[in-house]
This record gives C-alpha cells, sequence and structure tokens, in this order.
C-alpha cells in the first residue's frame, strides 16, 4: 500500500471517530471540501454549513450515533477509500420522518451501512463522503416501520 492510500484510510478512520464525539470543527477539517451525498434519501449537504446541519438533524434523534468499521479499503486509481461498517445508536431524541416527530422510544439500533469517501487527485483530503444506506433499515431496526 502506497503512502497516500495509508494516509487517505488514516484520515478516513480519524474522520468517522471525530464523528462520534462530536468534534463538528474537526471532522470539517479532514475535509478539502465538505460534502455529503446521501445515497438511500438523496439529500446533498454542500459546504461547512450545510454539513452542520446534516450533523444536527442526524445526532439529535441519535446523540450517541457510532460506527464499528467492518472493512476498509483504498483505490489510489479511483482517489477513493470504501468502508463498510455497523451504526448504532439509540432512539433518544426527537427524529423527523417526512412530516412526522416520532418521539424517543429509547430503543437502540444497529443496521449494516457502507460509505465512499472521495479525495481530490493526490490528496489526504476528503471532497465527498457518500453513505449507501436502506431508509428504512433504522426505522425496521427500532420497530417504527
Amino acid at each position: 500500500m502506497t503512502p497516500l492510500s495509508q494516509s487517505r484510510i488514516a484520515n478516513v478512520r480519524h474522520h468517522m471517530a471525530l464523528e462520534v464525539t462530536h468534534d463538528w470543527d474537526a471532522v470539517l477539517a479532514t475535509f478539502e471540501h465538505p460534502r455529503y451525498e446521501m445515497h438511500g434519501g438523496g439529500q446533498v449537504f454542500d459546504g461547512a454549513a450545510a454539513v452542520r446541519r446534516y450533523f444536527e438533524l442526524s445526532r439529535t434523534p441519535f446523540p450517541d450515533q457510532d460506527n464499528e468499521i467492518i472493512s476498509i479499503a483504498a483505490d489510489e486509481a479511483a482517489d477513493t477509500v470504501l468502508v463498510e461498517f455497523w451504526l448504532t445508536g439509540t432512539h433518544t431524541g426527537p427524529l423527523r420522518v417526512g412530516n412526522t416527530t416520532v418521539e424517543p422510544t429509547g430503543r437502540r439500533f444497529r443496521v449494516r451501512m457502507a460509505a465512499t469517501f472521495e479525495f481530490a487527485p493526490g490528496s489526504d483530503k476528503i471532497i465527498c463522503e457518500r453513505p449507501y444506506f436502506d431508509q428504512g433499515a433504522v426505522l425496521r431496526a427500532l420497530d417504527l416501520a
């Protein structure tokens, strides 16, 4: 593995660990340009203010949201790191589902997900994170669907 691939993987691991601790300034520092493209819901959060909004929306219902990396690999030719992980959390805050707000249930979830992290050529700074997930998986895990 090349030093660039090693550095990219280290940055992704660091990024994911920072998301767990809610150190949003440090998470944003792992990006060259903050951007999340949510494959499952279709939302795009582009720029620091939009990404901070994503953090607020996703952590309000699940403040203890965590991730357990299953596997991680770099494809330097494609400027990409791919991560498969377990996403976990407890529903302790209001959850918006469409136009409805679901009050906290105290239930925990654990769902398998994947995400790609795109990098600018020659850089270890992220330019886009793309989580891939089934929108209903968390709701089913919480017995809400």
